[in-house]
């Protein structure tokens, strides 16, 4: 079977990361008789060095056709300058609404062997945690109309913020489904004590929940989840929450698991089409030193064979592979004790692939 992924390095350690992951699913195709024909393209900080704009239509349109994008990361602060509507992180808001991409699902999940690397206690992490953010990516204040405006206290910023019921329930419906294929808890996250968008999506998953009886539901405001999520991570399951609160959220539950170099995301919609990418950023200030975290990317992509493609052995292959090559006690820079070896990238993809190999 042929499947057919839009690639996106992008900027920074977007290539360096993106290669190794294209590396571990070609060995993947070998192993279980696929083939993965890549396609690259530009979006962000390159495209606008290449074609003036953040998100080239032409790159858009090669999205369109894949089965799934692979996307390493965008931005940097060579761009910092560039007009608001032209910034690299444009290319991201344009590929999830061009492409129908309204649910992002960002897994936190602490790795026995890397429990010492967690800021939180042992005796509050326990055996661990394996939390799911779902996340609404095409509503909200990032989609919203905005502007500047003189006021008596000068120039002022605004920015829209809204949901319409028909969002929430999409993306209430997607939370729900999700949790009743893990542990059937789901906490839905809002401000409804202070905001009306809020006050509509609370109503609205209120309505959800009547058709899933099965599923323990719990109402909680950002700011405690954000509290929740350092006293006590174990007790999430599933979040689902809007794309502003939803941004912050996942970032904070990454972290807590010791490195936000480890995490995947999946950002995906009615269609089999996803695009698959890290959750970190281009960290341009190591780029092109070998010495960027693949685990994240390459985790990607096993996202992006059990949902774009239906594959679960792949993807569960590529899962272990991971977990062995930790469990072996090989580290990057930013997963690593003082006095550990660290790897470099191609050194960490390549035990990655030899682990899928068997």
């Amino acid at each position: 079977m042929q499947y057919n992924i839009a690639v996106i390095k992008g900027d920074g350690i977007g290539p360096e990361i993106v290669t190794e992951a294209m590396k571990a699913l070609e060995v993947v195709g070998e192993k279980f008789g696929h083939t993965f024909q890549f396609t690259e393209c530009y979006a962000g900080g390159n495209a606008i060095d290449k074609y003036g704009i953040p998100l080239p239509q032409e790159t858009l349109d090669i999205c369109k056709a894949s089965d799934s994008v692979l996307l390493g990361a965008v931005g940097g602060p060579k761009w910092d300058s560039v007009p608001s509507d032209k910034r690299p992180e444009r290319a991201l808001l344009g590929l999830r609404s061009g492409l129908g991409l309204f649910v992002n699902l960002r897994p936190a999940q602490m790795h026995a062997a890397l429990a010492e690397a967690c800021p939180i206690k042992p005796e509050i992490i326990g055996d661990g945690f394996d939390i799911l953010v779902c996340r609404e990516l095409t509503g909200d204040v990032y989609f919203g109309k905005r502007g500047r405006r003189e006021s008596e206290l000068g120039e002022t910023g605004w920015d829209d913020m809204n949901y319409s019921v028909t969002e929430v329930e999409r993306i209430g419906r997607r939370g729900f489904d999700m949790a009743m294929k893990r542990g059937k808890k789901l906490v839905s996250v809002d401000k409804a004590n202070v905001l009306e968008t809020s006050r509509v999506w609370r109503e609205t998953m209120h309505k959800l929940r009547e058709e899933y009886p099965e599923v323990e539901y719990q109402d909680m405001y950002v700011d405690n989840a954000a509290m929740q999520l350092v006293r006590n991570p174990g007790q999430f399951d599933v979040i689902v929450t809007g794309n502003l609160f939803g941004d912050i959220l996942s970032d904070e539950a990454s972290m807590i698991t010791g490195s936000i170099g480890m995490l995947p995301s999946a950002s995906i919609g009615e269609s089999k089409l996803g695009m698959y990418e890290p959750i970190h950023g281009s960290a341009p200030d190591i780029a092109g030193k070998g010495i960027a975290n693949p685990i994240a990317t390459i985790l990607s992509c096993a996202m992006m064979l059990r949902y774009s493609f239906g594959l679960g052995e792949e993807a569960d292959c590529i899962e272990a592979a991971v977990e062995k090559a930790l469990n072996d006690g090989h580290r990057t820079a930013d997963i690593a004790k003082e006095g550990e070896k660290v790897l470099s990238t191609s050194e960490m993809g390549a035990i990655i692939c030899a682990n899928i190999r068997g």
